[in-house]
């Protein structure tokens, strides 16, 4: 064979493996369903999972499962599995009254908190026919809190001003060009002191305690699942495991219930880029996306 004919063989080869590989990344990238539901899978009366294991920045994706098992006839109950430090509150108030309203249309939901479901996580629990804990489990931190940065002073120092023209004297309360002013401070105490008396009305209420006793130990401290049990933050201890047994009865399910919880198939490409930009995920939700105003464990 001549050399112009291995020439042109080579470069057929690469061409072939190039294009074979080439097939092999666009069939991983579109492999795959997106979200998913299992309930197909199994016949007969099911127990639903429903997942909360991260800071709550949205309700969007809570309330939806909940409105779709809620309206599933073969769902005969409900598992909330909460794993969350809280986040903003108008989202942990939406999923709260969704909660609520599939106890209230006679579907049982049953909390069942991880290691840590505290402030928010706390909160959304609170519309649950059960809550379950874990004799460790983190939770409480009935509270409210605001922070923000100040950087008048670092920006004089690099000689950076910065102008701000506005309507209302309170209109920039909050900004980290100034310092807080009386003013501001007596306004965040308002503004703050009655988003906190919501979450002390909703624990009162939904726990059937009195406000006073919640208001004890509603200043922001931890408790765990053995401390809120005692004081009546919570209705048992037990698991996951020990939660789905207590649905499935409340259900009216004899034997061992069927599980269903949506889950999510990601491609190739979905997987090395959620891995890859995780860090940066992270950051990004850290300095823009947290609500200002919070139901949230203060975590070291």
């Amino acid at each position: 064979m001549s050399s112009t004919a291995k020439w042109v063989l080579g470069i057929v080869a690469g061409l072939l493996a190039f294009g074979a590989i080439l097939v092999f990344l666009v069939v991983l990238t579109f492999m795959g369903d997106r979200d998913f539901d299992d309930s197909t899978s199994t016949s007969g009366e099911k127990v639903a999972v429903v997942d909360l294991k991260e800071p709550i920045m949205s309700s969007e994706e809570t309330v939806r499962q909940f409105k779709k098992y809620r309206e599933n006839k073969s769902v005969k109950a409900i598992v909330f599995r909460v794993e969350s430090p809280g986040g903003g509150v108008s989202a942990s108030q939406e999923i709260y009254e969704e909660v609520r309203k599939t106890r209230e249309s006679g579907k049982p939901v049953v909390v069942s908190m991880g290691s840590v479901a505290a402030s928010g996580g706390y909160y959304v629990s609170c519309g649950a026919s059960r809550i379950v804990a874990n004799p460790g489990t983190l939770t409480g931190s009935i509270g409210v809190i605001f922070q923000y940065l100040h950087a008048e002073e670092l920006l004089a120092k690099l000689g950076i001003d910065a102008a701000t023209y506005k309507t209302g004297r309170l209109k920039d309360a909050g900004s980290p060009f100034r310092k807080p002013s009386a003013e501001d401070k007596k306004f965040f105490d308002q503004l703050l002191g009655d988003v906190y008396d919501q979450f002390v009305d909703v624990v009162a209420h939904e726990r059937k305690l009195d406000r006073k006793v919640v208001l004890k130990y509603a200043d922001g401290r931890v408790f765990t699942g053995r401390q809120a049990l005692e004081w009546g933050f919570v209705d048992t201890l037990g698991t996951y495991e020990n939660a789905v047994t207590i649905a499935a009865r409340l259900g009216g399910i004899d034997g061992t219930p069927k599980l269903i919880k949506e889950r999510k198939r990601r491609s190739f490409w979905e997987q090395f880029w959620t891995e890859a930009a995780g860090d940066l995920k992270g950051i990004r939700d850290e300095l823009f996306r947290q609500p200002i105003v919070q139901y949230k464990m203060n975590l070291p």
